[in-house]
């Protein structure tokens, strides 16, 4: 266990003391903006704002900005009344959608082009409009100005990948109607010897795993409500280290669905692949029907989805233990704000400890401006 939430075993396989202690003191003592973020104390750019209840919450962001937000809604969506429609990609939006909005534009630059793009397209004059920005002058900026809405400012030390426990993530966790403080775990967690030998010995199976030419982090997913939070982890992942010739490649497999498609070939193909088997214990799921079971399946009555689900992730490991496939494990006890907190933590800090073994900085992309620059020419 790592914590009364989250049960946890690590990568069974000896390596090198790479990553120390003392590194991830230093990380978790440093004046950095992200990680005093993840603390209880960290303030807002914002305060309590009451919207109405009958309005439909639409946020409409790229990347970063928005991959947080979904992240958390979609792990607690059945703690969560609000309906919450998000738009994060280009594609044909209707305009004719006659719902009033409550719309959060976010963008940490002001000039992120999808975003410009889905807000002139969707924003109706009768929908109410906050915008979370840099205090910059920027398209989004004289947007918000000129619509006379609030503008929240974006901390302008902390990237969109990093950002889910500043304002692009806690303000729309707040309209969401959940607690914005209990997300924040790391006080907690420091304290927590296991959290911290969990998350060193991670770190460095992980560099053993990169000298072994082993790139690909496979995330093995049994929570469909957990695809958003892995997608968060894998922009996370790949734009802070692919850099420099290096990085991982992460890879999110939804199960059982991919047990009949790419499981023949994590079991027998190449070999440069290292896993994360997530699950997340679910006390109320549909029961299967016994009255409809044939004779030949009698071993499924009296059984539920998530008893299945288990069963097959049990299997798949010990399958993956035969084969001496490096793998870990996250079991979710419980859905709540301190759980998913607790995971963004577990998550950031190892990707930062990581960053600062293999000497790169985790808090830039550059190679992203090249194809944003070069758009923009072709736009022109």
């Amino acid at each position: 266990m790592i914590s009364k939430n989250i049960y946890f075993k690590k990568f069974n396989f000896n390596h090198k003391n790479i990553a120390t202690k003392k590194n991830l003191n230093l990380i978790i003592n440093s004046n950095n903006e992200v990680i005093n973020s993840l603390k209880p104390d960290f303030k807002l750019n914002y305060k309590s704002k009451k919207i109405k209840k009958n309005l439909h919450l639409r946020i409409i962001g790229v990347g970063g900005s928005i991959l947080g937000a979904k992240a958390i809604y979609n792990f607690l969506k059945k703690k969560i009344k609000r309906k919450v429609y998000f738009i994060d990609n280009l594609n044909n939006q209707s305009r004719k959608n006659k719902k009033k909005f409550t719309n959060l534009i976010i963008s940490k630059s002001g000039n992120t082009v999808e975003t410009i793009v889905n807000s002139n397209i969707l924003i109706k004059k009768k929908d109410e409009n906050l915008f979370i920005t840099e205090n910059k002058n920027s398209y989004l900026t004289i947007l918000a100005q000129k619509m006379k809405s609030e503008i929240i400012h974006h901390n302008n030390y902390i990237g969109g990948r990093y950002s889910v426990l500043c304002e692009t993530g806690m303000v729309p966790a707040h309209f969401m109607g959940l607690k914005i403080k209990k997300f924040k775990q790391l006080n907690n967690l420091v304290k927590n010897k296991i959290f911290l030998n969990s998350l060193i010995s991670n770190v460095n199976s992980t560099l053993f795993f990169l000298k072994k030419k082993k790139f690909n982090s496979v995330i093995i997913n049994y929570d469909e409500s957990s695809d958003s939070l892995f997608k968060w982890y894998q922009q996370l992942l790949a734009e802070s280290l692919g850099k420099k010739n290096t990085g991982i490649l992460p890879v999110i497999s939804t199960m059982p669905m991919d047990n009949h498609s790419v499981m023949q070939l994590y079991l027998d193909g190449f070999k440069n692949n290292f896993f994360t088997f997530f699950y997340v214990n679910e006390s109320r799921s549909p029961n299967i029907l016994n009255h409809k079971i044939l004779a030949s399946h009698n071993f499924l009555k009296n059984k539920n989805i998530d008893q299945i689900l288990y069963a097959q992730k049990k299997s798949t490991e010990n399958v993956f233990k035969k084969k001496n496939i490096p793998f870990r494990t996250f079991e979710i006890k419980k859905r709540n704000e301190e759980t998913i907190g607790e995971l963004f933590c577990f998550f950031m800090l190892e990707t930062i400890l990581l960053a600062k073994a293999l000497k790169l900085n985790p808090f830039d992309q550059p190679a992203v401006e090249l194809i944003k620059k070069e758009t923009k020419k072709i736009l022109i």
